[in-house]
């Protein structure tokens, strides 16, 4: 029986000397597999550091565009501001001239209501060889409040433009 027992814990010593042999090679690989994964992780991580230098590098320079960008649209507003504002003053020295003019015209001929005359022709060039004559079309009416005063204003301009055309015409004559 001594041999018998001998010989089974030889045999059961055997059996767990392969099953230690077998998962050791099994913790081997996984251990192969996983420095393969650290490199791999490592080369990602290194990836990503590049990465978020390179995205702070660009987010600095998108600040200073925008600081840039600000300091440009604020300069151009105090520009149009300005534009503006000589805008309105001469919008308003137009009207002073607008309301001169008729109060001439009205004084001119108290009775008499303005006649439009006939269109006067445009010459158009579109080829410099060609030339085209086409009557011209009158603008429509404002609607503006200010539509009233452009309106004698351009009658007060015409019938000035016809007298003139009536002294060139009896000097010519």
């Amino acid at each position: 029986m001594s041999l018998l027992v001998t010989l089974t814990a030889d045999v059961l010593v055997a059996i767990l000397l392969v099953a230690s042999i077998v998962s050791s090679v099994r913790l081997s690989r996984r251990i192969t597999k996983l420095k393969a994964d650290e490199a791999a992780l490592r080369q990602t991580i290194g990836d990503l550091v590049m990465a978020s230098s390179t995205a702070e590098r660009a987010i600095v320079g998108l600040r200073a565009t925008l600081d840039e960008c600000d300091r440009t649209l604020s300069d151009r507003l105090g520009t149009a501001e300005r534009y503006a504002t000589d805008l309105a003053a001469h919008v308003e020295a137009g009207e002073t001239v607008i309301a001169r003019i008729a109060s001439i015209v009205s004084q001119a001929a108290p009775g008499r209501a303005p006649q439009r005359a006939p269109a006067p022709e445009i010459v158009e060039r579109r080829d410099p060889s060609e030339i085209v004559v086409a009557p011209m079309r009158a603008a429509p009416a404002p609607a503006s409040p200010n539509g009233e005063r452009l309106g004698v204003a351009a009658a007060a301009a015409l019938a000035m433009s016809e007298r003139a055309l009536g002294r060139l015409r009896s000097k010519a004559a």
